[in-house]
Formats: structure tokens, sequence, C-alpha cells
């Protein structure tokens, strides 16, 4: 009987022989440091949604994308084989599955903003019900502007060996292809998911379109990488640009109590059949490039230019000469 008393006190080890979590007195202090962070939770601006409902989920952010992806290019996307026998039950299960996750995130989104203390708000879940069901018979006409933008992008691109390749390979098409999902969700009204779209497609390839943005057909982003586009951007169609591009906003205005005004046009329009060159900044709201424009690389543009027109930056001189082992 003392036997096993005394090994039922006896410290356990793990497989290496040293003692186990529980008994690690380093742990002793885990309760006053939850008090700690549970006293933090009731200070100003506390980053904190405890007592509210859940908002938008990452992880389920994450698998509506890969439904999204699936519907919108059958066959390139997903883990099961599609042919004619099977497209109509296929599609009809990826559609059924994206209405259930999108119209559960929307819920959450569309409760979070009416701030309903309820966990089940019927004005929210009716809203996110219209609201999935709106954007999932817009599928078809972006699946329509997405095969323009492909071609664009193998007629744009000489190293492009297919279409095929473009949609597996090229970051430019999948960032666009998300883009105008979010962009049709901004349209619609709904908050914050659309930003978490465009964060994730930002994440992905590292090029950031604000939801906001209306983008034309035939749009191309070769590369890719550091590109930025504003909210309030207005690109025409047949337009390309190259890595490094930013449409941004000149200067923020303030009211007479020095905060930011918002909902103004900030970010430039750039007209159809435009190029910009890699590392062109264009900035303002009021700026305007013309139709049929070239902009050169690392151009910096505050001002309109009329159609037409080519934009260049002043080249700086490049010394080159033989080292000879002196690197001054």
């Amino acid at each position: 009987m003392g036997t096993k008393i005394e090994r039922a006190r006896a410290p356990r080890l793990c497989a290496r022989g040293h003692h186990s979590v529980e008994d690690d007195p380093h742990t002793r202090q885990i309760p006053d440091l939850v008090e700690a962070v549970l006293d933090s939770l009731g200070e100003e601006d506390s980053p904190d949604h405890i007592g509210y409902p859940m908002i938008p989920s990452q992880e389920s952010l994450l698998e509506i994308v890969d439904r999204y992806m699936t519907v919108m290019m059958p066959g390139y996307f997903g883990n099961q084989e599609v042919d004619k026998a099977n497209a109509r039950f296929y599609l009809g299960d990826q559609i059924n599955r994206l209405y259930t996750l999108l119209q559960n995130q929307l819920k959450r989104c569309f409760m979070h903003e009416c701030h309903e203390p309820r966990l089940n708000c019927a004005d929210c879940t009716d809203n996110a019900s219209d609201q999935t069901l709106a954007f999932l018979g817009k599928i078809p006409r972006l699946r329509r502007i997405l095969a323009e933008d492909v071609r664009a992008a193998y007629d744009g691109d000489p190293a492009a060996k297919s279409t095929e390749e473009i949609i597996f390979c090229y970051p430019g098409i999948r960032v666009v292809t998300l883009h105008r999902f979010a962009h049709e969700l901004h349209l619609q009204g709904v908050p914050i998911l659309p930003r978490m779209l465009s964060e994730h497609a930002h994440s992905m390839t590292g090029c950031d379109i604000h939801p906001g943005a209306e983008i034309g057909r035939r749009f191309f982003i070769d590369h890719c990488t550091g590109v930025v586009i504003g909210e309030t951007a207005v690109i025409g169609r047949n337009v390309r640009i190259y890595q490094g591009v930013t449409l941004g906003g000149a200067n923020f205005r303030k009211d007479s109590e020095g905060k930011l005004i918002r909902d103004t046009k900030r970010h430039p329009t750039i007209e159809d059949d435009c190029i910009l060159y890699a590392g062109a900044t264009i900035l303002g709201g009021d700026t305007v490039v013309g139709k049929g424009s070239v902009i050169g690389g690392n151009v910096w543009l505050t001002r309109s230019v009329p159609p037409s027109t080519r934009v260049t930056a002043k080249i700086l001189e490049t010394t080159i000469k033989p080292m000879n082992g002196d690197l001054t």
C-alpha cells in the first residue's frame, strides 16, 4: 500500500527523464499572467472582441477562396477530375459549399457592424443570405471577364507558353481574380470581408489592390510584386502594368478639426489602353493618364497627361569602368 502511494506522488517524467509540464514550477506563474491579461482588457482601446458575435474567420476565408477559384476555373483548381459527365454535380456541390461558407461569414460581418448583442440576429442572417445569392449570380459574368484577363496576359507576355501556364503560374491573374471577387462584395456594401480578401491576395502575391478600386476588362499585371492600387483608383480597359507600380494618393486632406476627409477621390484614373512600366508612381485623385499613353519606368507623376502621351524619366549618367582590383 505504501509503495503505491509513493508512486502516485512521484513526479511524472517525460520520455527523456525530465519532469512533465504539470510539475514545472514555472507554470505556477501562469494564473497570475492570466489575471494580468484580464486586467488589461478593461483598458481604453483594448484590442479585444470579447462579448460580441464572432468576427469573420481567417480559416474559413481560405476555404472560401479555394471554392471560389474552383468555381471560377473548374478543372484547374480542386482535387477532383472534372468531365462533362460529372460537371453539373461537381459544380453544384462546389457552389452549395461556397454558399454555405460565404453566407456564414457575411452574417458575421453584418452582425459585427450592427453591434447586435444577440448571437443570431435575424436581419443580419437574411441580409447575408441575400448578399451571398447576389454575388453568386455574378459569377458567370466574372468568369467571362477572367477569360479576357487571361487572354490579355497571354497577348502581353512573350514568355507565356499557354493560357494554362498563365492560370497556374501567374500571380497577376490570381490577384486580379480575387480582386474582382472582393470588389463585387465591396459594391454590395459588405463590410470587412472584401478587405480580408484583398489582404489575403496581397500576402500571396505581393500586390496590394484595395477592393474599392475600379478595374476594367483585359487587365494584366506582369510580375505583380510591389504593385499598390488605392481605393479610389479607376483603371480602364486593356491596361497593362508592371512590378513596383503605385497608384496612390498625393496628400490627405483634412477638415477644420484636423480630421481626415474620407470618401473623396484620392487616387488617379488610368484610361483605356495604357501601359505603366516598372516603378512608375502616379499620385492624386485629379491625375488622369489619357487613353493610349505610356508611362516609363521610375516616372513620378502628379499631374494629368493627355491621350497618346509618352512620359519618361530622365536617365542619370552611368559610369562604367574596369575595377582593376580597386573598389573605390
